[in-house]
C-alpha cells in the first residue's frame, strides 16, 4: 500500500512538473507577443491587442471543450473498455476543423462589424481589422491543437506535450522576431507568427504515432452529434473556464474604455497578460493531476484521488504566494518593460492595478485545479457550478458595480473578489465529493 501510495505521488509529480512546462511554453509566448507588439506598436498596439484577445479564447475555449472532456472519457474507458474510444479523437478533431473552417470564413467576411461590437474605434479598428483576419484562419488549427495537446496527455505522453509546448513557443517566438522586426510587419507580422503557433505544436505531437504504449488512433470515420455532446459535457467547466477570460476581457475593455480610454485598456492588456502567465501554471498543475485522478478514481482507488488532488492544491498555493510577492517587488520594471513610448497614464494605471488584481491568485490557483478534478471524476455538475458562477455570474456584475463605486481601482478589485467567492463554495464541494468517496470521512482541506 505505502508503495502504491509513493508511486501515485511520483506520477503525479512528474504530469505537474511537464504540463507546467508544457502551459508555462504556451503564455510565455503570449507574453513575449505582446512585448514585441508594444515595442513595434505601442500603447494603440496594446489596446488593439487586447480587443483581439478574446476571439483566441473562443477558439482555445472550443478546443478545450471537446478535448479536455474527450480526454476524460478516453481515461475513464482506456483501461476497462477500450473499444468505447476507438474512433473519439478522430471524431473530434474532424469535427473541430470543420467548425474551425466556418469560423474563419465568418471572420474573414465580417471583420469590421465583429470587432466595433468588441471594443474598437477609430483609433485602432484599422490595426485591429488586419490582424484579426489572419488570426481567424487559424480557427481549425487553434481548435485541433487543443484536442491533441489533452489526447496525448491522457494516453500517457505528457512529455511529448511538454516538448511541443516548448518547440512551438521558441520558434514562434523566433518568427515573431522575424516577422515584426525583421520584415517589418509589425501587426500584421504578429498575426501571421501566431498561426505558426499550433502549427508547430501539431507537427510534434503528430510524433506520438511512434509512442510504443499508445491507443490513440486517427482515421477517417463519420462524426457522431452524439459523441460531440458526450465529450462537450465533461468539458463544458474547461471551456467555460477558458471562455470566462475572453468574455471578461470585453467587458473589461467597455468598461476601461469608458473610465480611461486607450491607456486603461492598454494597462489592463499588461496586467492581464501577466496574469495568463500564473493561469497557465495553475492549469498546468490541474491538467497534471486530472489524467492520474480520472484513472485512479475509474479504478475506485479513492484514497489516490486524494493524494492527488492534495498534491495539487499543495504544488499551485506555494507558486502563487512566491509569485505575489515578487510581483510587488518588481512591478514598476515589468510595467516599463511593455512601456516603450514611457506613457505616464499606462505606467500609474498598470502600477495602481497590479497589488489589487493579483490577490486574486491566491484563489484561482485553488479554483482552476478543483474545477478540473471535479471534472476528471466524472462530477461535471459541481465542475460546471463553479466554472459558470466564475466566469460570469459573480465577475461580470462585480465588474460593473465595483467600477460604478470606486473606478478603475474597482474594476481591479472584482477580480480577487470573484475568486475568493468561488473557492470558498469550491472547496466546499470538494469536500462534499469526497466526503462520498469510500476513504475516511476527514475534511480535505
Amino acid at each position: 500500500m505505502q508503495n502504491t501510495v509513493y508511486s501515485v505521488r511520483r506520477e503525479v509529480s512528474g504530469y505537474i512538473v511537464k504540463n507546467i512546462f508544457a502551459s508555462l511554453g504556451i503564455s510565455l509566448y503570449v507574453l513575449v507577443d505582446t512585448l514585441f507588439i508594444a515595442l513595434a506598436a505601442g500603447s494603440i498596439g496594446l489596446a488593439t491587442l487586447n480587443i483581439v484577445l478574446p476571439i483566441f479564447n473562443l477558439f482555445n475555449s472550443l478546443g478545450l471543450l471537446l478535448g479536455v472532456g474527450g480526454a476524460a472519457i478516453f481515461s475513464l474507458n482506456k483501461v476497462r473498455h477500450p473499444e468505447r474510444i476507438e474512433g473519439l479523437y478522430s471524431e473530434l478533431i474532424i469535427f473541430c476543423v470543420g467548425l474551425g473552417i466556418l469560423f474563419a470564413i465568418i471572420g474573414n467576411l465580417f471583420p469590421h462589424q465583429i470587432l466595433t461590437l468588441m471594443g474598437a474605434n477609430q483609433q485602432t479598428i484599422n490595426m485591429a481589422t488586419t490582424y484579426f483576419r489572419i488570426v481567424s484562419c487559424g480557427a481549425p488549427l487553434f481548435m485541433a491543437n487543443y484536442v491533441t495537446i489533452n489526447f496525448v496527455r491522457n494516453d500517457g505522453n505528457p512529455s511529448l506535450t511538454m516538448r511541443a509546448a516548448l518547440t512551438q513557443t521558441a520558434f514562434v517566438i523566433f518568427m515573431d522576431w522575424l516577422l515584426i522586426f525583421g520584415l517589418n510587419l509589425k501587426m500584421e507580422g504578429a498575426a501571421l507568427a501566431t498561426i505558426f503557433s499550433p502549427l508547430t505544436s501539431l507537427t510534434v505531437l503528430s510524433s506520438h504515432r511512434h509512442f510504443a504504449q499508445r491507443q490513440l488512433k486517427l482515421f477517417k470515420t463519420k462524426v457522431h452529434l452524439k459523441t460531440v455532446l458526450k465529450a462537450a459535457r465533461l468539458g463544458i467547466p474547461s471551456f467555460l473556464n477558458e471562455m470566462s477570460t475572453g468574455v471578461s476581457i470585453f467587458i473589461f475593455n467597455l468598461v476601461l474604455l469608458k473610465l480611461g480610454g486607450n491607456y486603461a485598456i492598454a494597462a489592463y492588456g499588461v496586467i492581464a497578460n501577466i496574469g495568463i502567465v500564473f493561469l497557465a501554471i495553475f492549469n498546468g498543475v490541474a491538467l497534471g493531476v486530472q489524467p492520474i485522478a480520472s484513472r485512479e478514481y475509474g479504478k475506485h482507488s479513492y484514497q489516490n484521488v486524494k493524494i492527488a488532488l492534495k498534491i495539487g492544491l499543495l504544488v499551485t498555493f506555494s507558486i502563487a504566494i512566491i509569485s505575489y510577492f515578487l510581483l510587488l517587488i518588481f512591478k514598476a520594471p515589468i510595467v516599463d518593460i511593455f512601456n516603450a513610448e514611457h506613457e505616464a497614464q499606462l505606467v500609474a494605471y498598470a502600477i495602481k492595478g497590479i497589488p489589487i488584481y493579483f490577490i486574486s491568485i491566491f484563489f484561482s490557483c485553488l479554483n482552476l485545479v478543483l474545477m478540473l478534478f471535479l471534472a476528471a471524476i466524472n462530477d461535471a455538475r459541481g465542475a460546471f457550478f463553479l466554472s459558470i458562477l466564475r466566469g460570469y455570474v459573480i465577475l461580470l456584475p462585480s465588474i460593473i458595480i465595483f467600477a460604478y463605486f470606486g473606478g478603475i481601482a474597482g474594476v481591479w478589485a472584482s477580480v480577487p473578489f470573484t475568486e475568493f467567492i468561488v473557492a470558498s463554495l469550491g472547496i466546499y464541494l470538494t469536500n462534499k465529493k469526497i466526503s462520498t468517496m469510500q476513504i475516511r470521512k476527514e475534511s480535505l482541506l
